[in-house]
């Protein structure tokens, strides 16, 4: 599987662009801001890639900034929970008041092509067959999306060391204890973890360091 990615300028957001190999279709994974579309561009010609989807874990705009101009760009849909699918024009609804004040004057949009997913949706692609897993806490429709049993995109769901943060408008403790409970400590030890920020973990370091996995288990 071939894995490449950068980090946005814009809060360091993890732009992942995945494919079976070299010289195949790929997956874009949460185009950030300000617009990365020239980014993502750079790594699909360095490795002749064709992307045919992008993908978005939730609907915070430092996720979601360049979904359109990748979408209208290469002419392929977007993939977004059905709960965040609102904030791909209002982002607003889940930022906070300081964050959405600066947005003022701002219009946003949808891609042309968009399409929902629910927990357990499959999405496949030449040689990768994706799951995606709703993990709600961050955002209300925020998701994951694990991939031929490999790798796991983890959004703002877990991160190396830690968690997203659940304070901002649609988020939820309640609901992120609940995720990392069911949907994150069941996952097996050598599944890689590619999350929205930071570097690249694996559920089974994750088990051993993360406090707040480790937590679950008192």
């Amino acid at each position: 599987m071939l894995i490449a990615s950068f980090a946005a300028p814009a809060f360091a957001t993890n732009c992942w662009i995945i494919a079976p190999g070299r010289g195949q279709e790929c997956i874009v994974v949460d185009p950030g801001m300000p617009d990365v579309s020239f980014e993502v561009m750079k790594i699909c010609q360095e490795h002749d890639l064709k992307p045919v989807a992008a993908l978005v874990t939730h609907g915070h705009l430092d996720h979601t900034f360049s979904i359109v101009p990748v979408c209208e760009g290469y002419g392929i849909p977007a993939y977004v929970h059905t709960e965040d699918r609102n904030l791909l024009k209002n982002p607003e609804r889940a930022l906070s008041q300081v964050f959405a004040a600066s947005l003022e004057g701002m219009v946003f949009a949808e891609p042309p092509d968009v399409r929902e997913l629910r927990n357990g949706d499959q999405l496949d692609f030449l040689d990768m067959k994706i799951e995606a897993i709703h993990a709600p806490g961050h955002t209300r429709g925020s998701l994951m999306f694990k991939i031929n049993d490999e790798v796991l995109v983890s959004g703002d769901v877990l991160f190396a060391g830690s968690i997203g943060r659940t304070d901002q408008p649609t988020g939820s403790p309640k609901d992120m204890e609940n995720t990392l409970r069911k949907k994150i400590l069941p996952l097996p030890d050598e599944l890689r973890v590619l999350p929205g920020h930071g570097s690249e973990t694996s559920i089974g370091h994750e088990r051993r360091v993360n406090p707040y996995l480790k937590n679950l288990g008192r």
